[in-house]
């Protein structure tokens, strides 16, 4: 067998990959799969994205190749939407990239700022790409559990001070997935004084920047003063828009920081595809119309789910943004078996916390995914295991 790279053999397993053949098997044996773990929601994107995508799919020019300068018009409507959503004001040709879905940045990033013995703090847990990113790169990751106790941040007062002096990396997502948690205003500024005094680069992944509830509406890393010297934030529209198959989405802020990111990614790829640039022009420009019902749509489904989870006896947390559950794991089983009987005994996928970092072990994670009456139906599935014992 051919001899792997070190880097390549310290990469741990893509969350779900087990789950999704053990799915496959059970539909083909005719088991109802209620799905509730990848954040795939089952909802259209707006007609006018489709629209937009049918008008330019034919034209020829829509058709050469990118490169990472993209479609000038959606890196203008980016910046639009930015001063518009949040009251930053930033240069659509510097401060702006256009990128194939923020992970394709996300991962890229690190190859452009870490070198071996440099550190990156990454929370645990996490979206899969920050660890991945880090070690692909040849960085080292310090991994800092989300906890309770700390309201799911990560206390930057007790990183060590041997690996915060050599952090060039700091990982942040609020608000954030998994554990559906948000960041205080003061948690941003500290958080942006702790990279500065290191010249360390503060990445945001903003992917759920639209996903608040009640009244809440989530703030831009790039709001805070200090931020454009040392962040970047990434945004999506994969979760906002329900165009996850897409793969669009941008990096914003320090300007260093996104042309290092542009270079990188000159030598990995030529862009997204115009014609899916084009539509996002019209996610963004729909923004205003069409944004508040898909979010209350998804408020509906938390709604059912966090009041089904409670009558059959978990101890559901309603959350104020996200699309996402964080429930603990009753009885002390662990996470992965909950997981594994949720699917094999009641046909519920769930995220079991481990998956994900081993900082989320005694959780498991639910994606607001399906309908109401769907959801329902899960939450009294999920009931039934609360009366059997693992084995």
């Amino acid at each position: 067998m051919r001899r792997h790279s070190r880097r390549f053999d310290a990469l741990p397993d893509f969350p779900m990959s087990e789950m999704k053949g053990a799915r496959r098997e059970l539909e083909a044996q005719g088991v109802d799969v209620i799905d509730l773990g990848a954040g795939d929601a089952s909802l259209d994107p707006p007609p006018a994205v489709v629209e937009r995508l049918r008008e330019v799919a034919g034209d020829t020019a829509h058709s050469r190749y990118p490169f990472q300068m993209g479609l000038p018009a959606f890196r203008e409507q980016i910046a639009s939407w930015m001063q518009l959503r949040f009251g930053v004001s930033v240069d659509p040709w510097a401060e702006v990239l256009p990128l194939i879905g923020s992970k394709d940045g996300i991962g890229h990033l690190p190859l452009a700022f870490m070198n071996e013995g440099d550190a990156a703090v990454i929370p645990d847990p996490a979206y899969p790409a920050y660890l991945g990113g880090v070690t692909l790169a040849g960085g080292e990751p310090h991994i800092v559990a989300l906890r309770p106790e700390n309201d799911f941040l990560i206390p930057l007062d007790e990183v060590p001070e041997s690996v915060a002096n050599r952090t060039r990396l700091l990982y942040l997502n609020y608000p954030n997935n998994p554990t559906a948690a948000t960041a205080p205003d003061d948690y941003f500024e500290q958080s942006i004084q702790f990279c500065a005094r290191r010249d360390a680069v503060l990445i945001h992944d903003n992917a759920y920047s639209e996903f608040g509830f009640d009244g809440y509406r989530p703030r831009s890393v790039l709001e805070f003063d200090g931020a454009r010297d040392v962040a970047v934030e990434f945004h999506s529209l994969s979760k906002t828009y329900n165009m996850t198959g897409w793969r669009l989405g941008w990096a914003v802020g320090n300007r260093e920081v996104i042309a290092a990111l542009s270079r990188v990614k000159s030598f990995v790829d030529t862009g997204q595809f115009l014609g899916i640039q084009a539509a996002g022009v019209a996610a963004l420009e729909s923004w205003q119309q069409w944004v508040p019902g898909n979010i209350a749509t998804f408020k509906r489904r938390r709604d059912v789910a966090v009041n089904g989870l409670r009558e059959v006896g978990f101890d559901a947390t309603l959350p104020k943004a996200t699309m996402y559950l964080w429930v603990p794991v009753p009885g002390g089983e662990s996470s992965a078996a909950f997981a594994t009987r949720a699917l094999e005994a009641e046909g519920v996928m769930v995220v079991p916390g481990s998956s994900l970092g081993a900082g989320g072990e005694g959780f498991f994670r639910i994606a607001l995914t399906v309908d109401e009456e769907r959801m329902l139906e899960a939450t009294q599935r999920l009931g039934r295991l609360l009366s059997t014992t693992a084995q």
